[in-house]
């Protein structure tokens, strides 16, 4: 089913469009190594269930086959821990260029392997930076300590090369209040998107918050339906009117609106160097994948898989999310939800209108 991208107005006032799932599109997240040269707290990489290898350069562009239909528009984003540790990146954006994926790096800022050297602009669609705040005194705490002097001059340079550049801001409590002082850097260097995200109780996040709660005094990761939308849907207008296309997941369902699994209506792979591929980002901490590579091959996995549970319908809306972080759900007296979570796969995006 083509679900249409629909015009909405969310709970400030602000004018966001919803990107429906479109039948055809494909995203295909390709995590070549788990390996990072930082260690930010909420980092989802679990190396228990996402391996600790690097895929190989023949397994690199073996894999990309697997997933490359020229008939079909299908993003493809290099992902890792950090990307550019890989010494065959540049290889693997190549030849993804020749089987015709849209290509995108999400980076720390690193940029390791002379990466601006060895790959040009017009083979990237997007160099994608993780910037969780707009100077070190709030990014370093989160990503470490000299994160945003080295980030920000990579981000400088690369818009200088002629990159179409591209900023990830996870938010938390520990950075959400700062959001809005994003939008000056963000134009100064001149940063084409802005992509904000919400952080999931996944990796890190997962095994501190779950196992034992914030440390004495500290608020949750997590913040409120309240707090998100009072903050988030305001900064994406002040971006666009500064033309930055901001994109941020719509996380919350507005009453009337239909909820849709993107594991039944859209294409989207998950890919780890262990050769699991999930179709569903909430299930990644578990060995639920409905996919794997074996053999040079893409086969479906046995057993119960995240595939069984994306066709159930309850009031909470994302089932996944019912089951892997139950406390982002608040319900009434009557014990029914106040509110239905989107798949987290929906997007709301915010753009000047030319």
């Amino acid at each position: 089913m083509d679900t249409a991208a629909v015009l909405g107005i969310d709970d400030m006032g602000h004018r966001a469009r919803t990107v429906g799932f479109q039948t055809g599109e494909r995203n295909v997240f390709f995590h070549v190594l788990t390996a990072c040269n930082l260690s930010c707290k909420h980092c989802y990489i679990n190396p228990a269930q996402h391996g600790s290898r690097r895929v190989s350069r023949e397994e690199m562009g073996g894999w990309l086959e697997l997933f490359a239909d020229k008939q079909k528009k299908t993003n493809l984003i290099f992902l890792g821990g950090e990307p550019s540790l890989h010494p065959d990146l540049a290889y693997g954006i190549a030849r993804a260029r020749e089987l015709g994926f849209t290509v995108t790096v999400d980076s720390n800022g690193y940029l390791f392997h002379d990466f601006l050297e060895r790959v040009r602009p017009e083979q990237l669609d997007y160099l994608s930076f993780s910037l969780d705040g707009p100077d070190s005194e709030i990014n370093d705490p989160i990503r470490g300590e000299g994160v945003f002097a080295v980030c920000t001059g990579n981000m400088r340079r690369a818009v200088e090369l002629g990159f179409n550049v591209s900023v990830i801001y996870t938010v938390s409590s520990k950075n959400i209040d700062h959001l809005d002082r994003m939008v000056p850097l963000l134009v100064d260097i001149g940063v084409k998107r802005f992509f904000i995200q919400v952080i999931g109780l996944r990796g890190k996040s997962a095994g501190s918050e779950r196992q034992s709660g914030p440390a004495a005094g500290e608020e949750p990761l997590q913040v409120s339906r309240e707090r998100w939308l009072s903050v988030v849907p305001g900064v994406a207008e002040a971006a666009a009117e500064r033309g930055i296309h901001v994109t941020y997941p719509k996380v919350f369902l507005d009453a009337g609106e239909k909820f849709e699994c993107a594991g039944l209506v859209a294409e989207n792979y998950f890919i780890f160097p262990n050769g699991r591929v999930y179709r569903c980002p909430l299930c990644e901490d578990h060995p639920i994948n409905s996919l794997r590579i074996e053999d040079g091959r893409l086969v479906a996995a046995p057993g119960l898989t995240e595939g069984n549970f994306f066709s159930l319908t309850i009031p909470e809306g994302c089932v996944m999310n019912k089951l892997l972080q139950p406390d982002t759900i608040a319900y009434d007296r009557q014990g029914r939800p106040e509110f239905k979570i989107s798949c987290c796969l929906l997007k709301q995006e915010v753009k000047r209108q030319l």
